[in-house]
């Protein structure tokens, strides 16, 4: 039996599997949501719904994504999957022997130094042109009438851009943060739940990207405000890093998973992580989702996926070892002997050498999109161009100071990148798009959706309310609130430091939609967030 054949028994959820035919948009806002489904209504096709959700996402949910961020995709168009790689390398100025000159023995987390190459705007233009089927300027208009006409508040996103705006309150004490309080603290403070906030200066950086088709981001108006803030505050990035920059066609990894194909982006982005996970859990049996075995076997797989990948990940063309060695049968099965009955620490293998918004996207025509879009840990690196609504990522924070690291800093370097969209296909046929965002917790998310699809038979919904875990290092694994405490306290007698998390913060907000044999669409948006499916 197949999950599909189980969902006309609901597992017990909080909300219900949404079904429809003609078109599918999930993610968390729901103003982003509508927007792509009317991009649907008008003639569009996933991929433009996909965009037109992305950009407004940069606007309804400033807390985790924007402008100045990075972007992956997964694609599925004719029966083919692409993959889309739009996340920015350093600039070409920069390297460890600079940033220690700066006083700095890792990389900061705030400010202009961990600046990387924005690719969001970039990642709309290439794939509105490769297959798209509208203008972006018509695209993008949704984005651009919620920043310069104003959108009221949603419960979590007034609770995340507090938490923000206390932050920065604390860190962003110099005058290069000013340009932040001025776009998101207008009123010196944090907008509440259902107050109107504007960005003028957003919705006229959108409406460049879409005239231009990003070209002024890159190398025109935009890019030259970006260059000159930049050399003001004493930052690497410059316009010939921004004009150089293109983002990059690639195959997508995958791994066989009991007759389903799970697919991810290569490195730099950290969708490995997920893959060697189920590499190693697909050689136990599961009799049962709620089982003590179940989540130690899957908590103690992905602590040996995230030692290999925190060894290994960077840009794929300077990894030291190939991704195919790491996915092979042989070292999956050597990586699946190293689980014991106890909880343990764990260390990388040997291979034989030779943060965030998610959403995802479908049309009637059978188009797919599982996108994903950041600024890394929630609005980037505190900097915001002047005037223009700009928030710029803090990539570069990933980035080792040593240089004997993998995952060393560089010029023109990509860093291993937290954020990864996923797609599922079971011989040669689109099943859908999926993701849960959340750094970190990013690929543990794809391990419990995938298995709780697969292995349990949850339908979408289902798959995404199931109480999650996550490791965090060592032995110490954090349980959302709803986790089976009889669960937890038999996994502490096996070694785990069980910790107990306070809501939904920290586990992750996923999307999926599935497509039947008939081709209906089944979606499932988390319960953690404001999120929203629109379909027709």
């Amino acid at each position: 039996m197949s999950f599909f054949d189980a969902m006309e028994y609901p597992y017990a959820s909080r909300r219900m599997t949404t079904y429809a035919r003609n078109g599918m948009v999930a993610t968390s806002q729901p103003l982003a949501a509508q927007a792509g489904l009317d991009l649907l209504k008008k003639g569009g096709n996933a991929i433009d719904a996909a965009i037109a959700t992305a950009a407004c996402l940069t606007v309804v949910e400033p807390t985790s994504n924007g402008i100045g961020g990075d972007a992956f995709a997964l694609v599925w168009v004719n029966g083919e999957l692409h993959g889309l790689n739009a996340s920015g390398p350093s600039p070409k100025g920069i390297s460890i022997e600079a940033v220690k000159a700066l006083g700095y023995e890792e990389m900061p987390t705030y400010g202009w130094i961990p600046v990387t190459v924005p690719g969001a705007p970039a990642a709309w233009a290439e794939l509105s042109r490769r297959f798209g089927k509208l203008p972006l300027q018509e695209v993008l208009q949704p984005a651009i009438d919620y920043a310069e006409n104003g959108f009221p508040l949603s419960p979590t996103l007034a609770h995340y851009w507090k938490l923000a705006f206390e932050r920065f309150s604390q860190v962003g004490k110099g005058a290069e943060f000013a340009a932040w309080f001025d776009t998101f603290a207008p009123n010196g403070r944090p907008p509440k739940v259902g107050e109107i906030w504007r960005s003028p200066g957003h919705a006229e950086t959108l409406r460049k990207i879409a005239e231009t088709k990003g070209e002024s981001f890159y190398s025109g108006e935009l890019a030259e405000k970006i260059d000159a803030f930049s050399r003001q505050y004493g930052g690497f990035l410059r316009l010939h890093d921004l004009a150089s920059y293109r983002p990059e066609w690639v195959k997508p990894i995958s791994v066989h998973y009991r007759g389903y194909d799970v697919w991810e982006i290569p490195p730099n982005g950290q969708g490995l992580v997920a893959l060697l996970a189920l590499n190693i859990l697909k050689g136990f049996t599961f009799n049962a989702k709620e089982s003590v075995d179940t989540y130690h076997k899957q908590i103690e797989a992905i602590k040996l996926a995230f030692a290999d990948g925190f060894r290994y990940i960077t840009q794929e063309d300077k990894m030291s070892v190939r991704v195919a060695d790491l996915l092979t049968e042989e070292y999956a099965a050597y990586r699946r002997t190293l689980i014991s009955e106890e909880a343990c620490i764990p260390e990388p293998g040997e291979p034989l050498a030779s943060g965030t918004v998610y959403l995802a996207a479908a049309d009637g025509e059978g188009n797919m999109v599982s996108f994903i879009q950041s600024n890394y840990m929630g609005f980037g690196s505190g900097v915001v161009v002047p005037g223009t609504g700009i928030a710029l990522q803090n990539r570069g924070k990933n980035f080792s100071l040593d240089p004997h690291h993998a995952n060393r800093l560089e010029p023109g370097k990509k860093s291993f990148n937290t954020i990864i969209p996923g797609f599922l296909t079971k011989n040669g046929q689109a099943v859908g798009p999926f993701g849960v965002m959340g750094g970190f917790m990013q690929p543990q998310g794809h391990v419990q959706v995938v298995m709780n699809t697969v292995d349990f038979l949850l339908n979408p919904q289902a798959a995404l309310d199931a109480p999650r875990w996550r490791w965090i290092e060592g032995k110490t694994v954090e349980v959302e609130h709803h986790f089976p405490e009889h669960i937890a306290l038999t996994l502490e007698r096996k070694g785990h430091q069980i910790k107990w998390g306070m809501g939904p913060t920290g586990f992750g907000r996923g999307q999926i939609i599935w497509r039947d044999d008939q081709g209906v669409l089944i979606g499932g948006t988390d319960m953690r967030t404001d999120s929203c499916i629109a379909a027709w």
